[in-house]
């Protein structure tokens, strides 16, 4: 169909991935390192006269980074790209950014790709950024004209006025990702590809070129987004690509994709390692925790209209008197809040401590978890720290404004106001 500006037929990308033999030896002789340097020399000219890639090792190993993926977007859609680390998902915005060839099958694009995939994309270090802006939108066929009038609306965005002529080497990695994309998002690409490098800047300008790539949807042209955060995933994108190990797995509306993506987090966990607790709590140690009912060990995704249910069990090897049992929720070291328990006496066997907290009274990323105790009101507490993690994901279609809401939302009942006068008021006070 006419309007489809991306379609991907059978895609395939391979690596080939050398390693050294794990033959071990006690001492190697200096003829075993001639003969062997020039082997590897050899094979490595004759790879070369066969046109082939050059590897390192004595052994190789094919990896498929992508393998028979097929889809189809159409213009003005904003496509979220998910998956775990390693997935292939930046291989794949390489290949249709045409950065590298797929290794089999075939990648149709109709219009201009501007991309964004790490830190000074398109950038030459010696030049300013002013010279910068010129190049890349050179790059992406602008006519001098064109970029002359998007030029101070870049510079503005970017927030680089000050240091607009010194070279862009002197960049710190922040004022190269805003230029970078001030740059992409302005000169009016047909497509537009941003990878997870908008991560390196500060919440303010992600929140800045969120909104960016939602107008660039509006006018009419594509956005592939990358990110692990998958609350920005969920409030900009209507549609979502699931990748797996090099596989899409899914591919449709956002919610959809994500509650894939929340399943297949759910399924790859391993089993958590006991906790001993230390000190004057040695007795005690956790065997296991549940979040929402499910044994959790790396990542267990939340959304955000769900309460976050915390089970955590453990056993005491002795009698321990007036213990004191918490766990808490961190955000990027921070804790932000505490459920305690007790104090109580805790036997000889098996223990199980319960809290829920409304998922709702948190902002969407991801936190830590962490369980504490102590046995009277004198002692410190011991903590166990960073024993899960868990994710809390946005409603689809939900805005967060991060100028709206901190961390912690605090119910309504909770919040007390009061209206005063105004200073100078000849009312106030009566």
């Amino acid at each position: 169909m006419s309007d489809v500006v991306i379609r991907a037929e059978h895609l395939g990308k391979r690596y080939l991935i050398g390693h050294q033999s794990a033959e071990r030896e006690r001492y190697t002789a200096l003829r075993d390192v001639i003969g062997r340097s020039l082997k590897g020399l050899g094979q490595s000219a004759l790879d070369l006269v066969r046109g082939r890639q050059i590897i390192a090792g004595d052994e190789i190993e094919e990896f498929w980074a992508l393998r028979d993926v097929s889809f189809e977007i159409r213009r003005g859609e904003v496509v979220g790209i998910i998956g775990r680390n390693g997935a292939g998902k930046s291989t794949l915005l390489k290949v249709l950014s045409r950065i590298t060839e797929p290794t089999e099958g075939r990648v149709t694009i109709k219009g201009r790709v501007a991309s964004l995939l790490e830190v000074g994309t398109g950038f030459h270090p010696e030049l300013t950024g002013r010279e910068n802006i010129y190049l890349n939108g050179a790059i992406l066929g602008m006519t001098r004209a064109e970029i002359k009038r998007k030029f101070d609306e870049i510079v503005a965005f970017a927030e680089v006025e000050k240091f607009l002529d010194t070279p862009v080497k002197r960049y710190s990695s922040g004022m190269y990702v805003r230029l970078a994309f001030a740059v992409a998002a302005h000169l009016e690409p047909e497509i537009l590809v941003v990878d997870e490098v908008l991560a390196v800047g500060d919440a303010d300008f992600q929140k800045k070129c969120l909104g960016k790539m939602g107008e660039v949807a509006k006018a009419g042209r594509t956005v592939l987004f990358v990110s692990h955060n998958t609350g920005s995933v969920s409030t900009i994108c209507e549609k979502g690509m699931l990748l797996r190990a090099g596989n899409l797995i899914a591919d449709g509306p956002m919610s959809e994709v994500l509650s894939q993506y929340r399943g297949l987090k759910q399924s790859d966990v391993t089993a958590m390692p006991h906790l001993q607790f230390r000190g004057p709590l040695r007795g005690v140690r956790i065997t296991s925790i549940e979040i929402n009912g499910h044994p959790t060990a790396e990542l267990r995704v939340v959304s955000s209209d769900d309460d976050i249910s915390i089970g955590v069990r453990g056993r005491a090897d002795e009698d321990i008197a007036n213990l004191r049992f918490s766990v808490a929720l961190f955000h990027r070291g921070l804790r932000i809040v505490t459920c305690h328990d007790g104090p109580e006496n805790l036997p000889v066997g098996e223990f199980e401590f319960r809290c829920t907290f409304p998922a709702r009274s948190f902002r969407p990323g991801e936190y830590t978890l962490a369980a504490g105790a102590r046995r009277v009101a004198g002692d410190e507490w011991v903590w166990g720290t960073d024993l899960c993690s868990l994710e809390i994901i946005p409603v689809w279609g939900a805005e967060y404004d991060s100028d709206d809401i901190g961390i912690v939302n605090l119910p309504r009942r909770l919040v007390r106001s009061k209206r005063y006068a105004p200073v100078g008021n000849d009312q106030a006070g009566r």
